[in-house]
């Protein structure tokens, strides 16, 4: 492992694991210098955790809601796009059609209307009326707080459940999107490719009281700075704790420039976002048509 300088802090705001991997990508990874015992990667996974918790005390959804069915709704809809296109487009949404059964009862046309600046606006638009429909007519209109019942809806797997498990009903759990699964692999937390076997493999480094806030931590740091082509090493703060160190620009100037959101001065992806993400410097993200 390439030698880091000592981070400074920067103040912004059980499934059990396989034992079988599949080796990682050399790519993805830098194989640490040595080896690396079990306890190690546990101690040094919840030291992360806890060093980007401090970086982003305020993480939190980047999906604007106001209720359950709201963010499974944007939640279905972040597929392929960005959250911030997503929480610039559900406002016309949400006015017209605020229930499960004013959605369920929707002309299609209408709706693909609306949500055609989110892309597979037609797959989207069946996904969210088929959701509706199941809600409305099987759960009483209510979204449902099982995992084994959210899987069931039109458009929702694992990912959606859990995200709104850990954020509309306070159960914890893991969100294994595209972020996270690049850097639990680039932290060599796991070599697994499958979103499942990741969610029980990191499951097993942290209590599941963890889960949903380290999800935010390891997500937030993914669109911030440590990004798939372009990581910012030189501005990581967990810089000493990872094998990948190096991979991408190490000079701090230069990293810098590379921070994406309130970490380079930026709006961030809620047109309401909660206080405390303002209060610590992040601004709003503009709605949809404005500047």
């Amino acid at each position: 492992m390439k030698k880091a300088p000592s981070p400074r802090k920067q103040l912004v705001a059980p499934m059990k694991a396989t034992a079988a991997v599949k080796a990682a990508p050399a790519e993805a990874v830098v194989k640490p210098a040595g080896g690396e015992s079990r306890t190690a990667l546990v101690r040094r996974a919840r030291r992360i955790n806890r060093e980007l918790a401090e970086v982003y005390p305020y993480a939190h959804p980047e999906l604007d809601f106001e209720n359950p069915f709201q963010l499974v709704v944007a939640t279905v809809l972040s597929a392929q796009t960005t959250d911030l296109r997503v929480n610039q487009t559900t406002p016309a949404l949400f006015a017209r059609y605020p229930t499960p059964e004013d959605l369920a009862a929707a002309d299609p046309e209408e709706v693909e209307e609306i949500l055609r600046p989110t892309g597979f606006f037609r797959a989207k638009t069946k996904s969210v009326i088929g959701l509706s429909k199941a809600i409305a007519e099987d759960f009483g209109g209510e979204v449902p707080g099982r995992l084994e019942d959210l899987v069931k809806l039109p458009g929702v797997g694992r990912k959606t459940a859990f995200v709104v498990l850990g954020n509309a009903f306070g159960r914890p759990g893991i969100t294994v999107d595209t972020h996270f699964q690049r850097l639990v692999r680039r932290w060599r937390w796991t070599a697994e490719t499958d979103p499942d076997k990741i969610e029980a493999a990191i499951g097993a480094l942290f209590p599941k009281s963890d889960w949903t806030d380290l999800s935010h931590h390891v997500i937030w740091h993914g669109r911030r700075i440590c990004h798939a082509r372009k990581p910012a090493c030189g501005a990581c703060p967990i810089a000493a704790l990872c094998p990948a160190y190096g991979e991408g620009e190490t000079d701090p100037e230069k990293a810098e420039k590379l921070l994406k959101y309130e970490k380079g001065g930026l709006p961030g992806q809620r047109l309401n976002p909660p206080q405390a993400y303002l209060d610590a410097g992040g601004r709003p993200a503009p709605p949809l048509g404005a500047g």
